[in-house]
């Protein structure tokens, strides 16, 4: 195992991302389609937050009363936004990082996923699946 391998490696680079003005019906309608976990919240190519599953399910409330998806969409979207529900402070990492650097991040427990950047700009996502896969070719 090399210890300066580059978080590139492991990173996903086809990345789905939201606007920061997009309705939160969009965002679960993404985590419906592609099964995604966290999306990252840009403005242009600039990343401003990320948006879990669980940032939208703990608004959701329809989602456990049987509610017509339509119904819960049109509800939330009227009632929050992105920027209120995504969160700000978002931990990254840069091309230069490495696969270490990520695993001691993500080892901490405190979320699950690391937007990459490049000059500000989002290039990827490395999540704790990405580092789980990676450590499982190793062995």
């Amino acid at each position: 195992m090399k210890r300066n391998e580059l978080v590139t490696k492991i990173m996903s680079s086809q990345l789905i991302t939201v606007h920061h003005g997009d309705p939160i019906s969009k965002v679960r309608q993404l985590i419906r389609e592609y099964g995604l976990h966290h999306i990252p919240v840009v403005s242009g190519d600039r990343l401003v937050g990320i948006i879990s599953n669980s940032d939208v399910l703990r608004v959701s409330f329809g989602d456990a009363f049987n509610a017509d998806e339509r119904t819960v969409d049109a509800t939330l979207d009227h009632t929050m936004t992105i920027e209120q529900l995504m969160q700000k402070d978002v931990v990254t990492l840069t091309e230069h990082s490495t696969i270490r650097e990520a695993a001691e991040i993500l080892g901490q427990g405190k979320f699950h996923s690391l937007p990459v950047l490049n000059g500000g700009k989002i290039v990827g996502m490395v999540t704790t699946t990405d580092l789980i896969r990676y450590l499982a070719e190793l062995f």
